[in-house]
């Protein structure tokens, strides 16, 4: 089914030519069902290109989806135009009364910052606190997994002796959970951070849930148990060549960087990288948006964001 974005969107042209069924504002203007809204907060510096990923993910839905794109009005952005923001970008202030189906936190090449010295944090506690009673149910993805999950839960992050850097094997933990389903028992996902959570106060926290990791990276993915957050702590919407900008990027730099570990074939910089993490990329979306939202998301939107537990599948009882 169809995602929705604005018909001008530089991501939309991206997005037809690989066949996603794209449906521009005025075509979706004449349908008569209510479509997912979706609110998506890019903390990405290179923001056309996180959404063009996100947006190619979220394009395999049982439901037209509406996404709007949320930037922080408390900081300034510096890798993406003005112009693109003041067209397609919206703040805080502007949604704070509106309610959403779903909402996606992005990562943030910040992690080695605490999380208060960040300069937008209070803005995100906000944002995180709304989200709360204004949203169905969130999709955190890296160091906004692990502001999420410190935020609601209280779980820390720490500091990882080296980064956190490739395309790594992954277990499943929780094989029964819904957001897994349809996964491979071992699975590949991208990496790229310096910090990480231990599964060890994921595991004792008794809202949480784990529901996959890696022996070398870490946890990758964990919930709360009432369903109303998801925790990936890597990236899976990241394209074939991500790791290759980064890692280019920070060798430009000047930067002592390891090559990603399992991505070049031979470890040969100079060959193509495989993309082994795709298929699961796409299921870990599109079962968070068919199970966790479209399924259990209440018809009128503005109950969305009531939240009165919900059982194994992830099903909430309405009022």
């Amino acid at each position: 089914m169809p995602i929705r974005i604005p018909d001008a969107l530089p991501a939309t042209a991206a997005l037809e030519s690989e066949n996603i069924f794209v449906m521009t504002e005025h075509r979706a203007m004449h349908q008569d069902i209510r479509p997912l809204q979706l609110l998506l907060l890019n903390l990405m510096p290179t923001k056309i290109t996180t959404e063009t990923q996100i947006l190619r993910k979220l394009s395999n839905t049982p439901l037209q989806v509406e996404v709007e794109l949320l930037q922080m009005a408390t900081h300034a952005a510096k890798n993406t135009a003005a112009d693109h923001l003041e067209a397609f970008y919206t703040t805080f202030d502007a949604v704070r009364n509106r309610h959403f189906d779903g909402l996606i936190i992005t990562g943030a090449p910040v992690e080695k910052l605490e999380f208060e010295e960040v300069d937008y944090w209070p803005e995100l506690c906000a944002i995180m606190e709304w989200s709360k009673t204004h949203v169905h149910s969130t999709f955190h993805i890296c160091w906004g997994a692990q502001a999420g999950i410190y935020y609601h839960y209280g779980v820390p992050k720490h500091a990882l002796p080296e980064k956190a850097f490739g395309v790594f094997s992954h277990d499943l933990v929780k094989r029964t959970s819904p957001l897994v389903r349809g996964f491979d028992d071992r699975f590949w996902a991208p990496h790229s951070r310096f910090t990480e959570v231990r599964a060890t106060d994921i595991e004792t926290h008794p809202d949480l849930e784990l529901i996959a990791v890696s022996d070398e990276a870490g946890v990758y993915v964990a919930k709360s148990t009432d369903s109303s957050n998801f925790f990936v702590f890597g990236h899976p919407e990241y394209d074939r060549e991500t790791l290759r900008a980064e890692y280019d990027r920070d060798v430009a730099r000047g930067e002592a960087r390891a090559l990603p570990a399992h991505y070049f074939p031979g470890d040969d910089p100079a060959a193509a990288p495989e993309a082994t993490w795709f298929s699961h990329a796409q299921l870990l979306y599109t079962n968070w948006l068919n199970y966790y939202v479209y399924q259990t998301t209440p018809y009128d939107i503005t109950r969305a964001g009531e939240k009165e537990g919900a059982d194994e599948h992830g099903h909430r009882s309405e009022a």
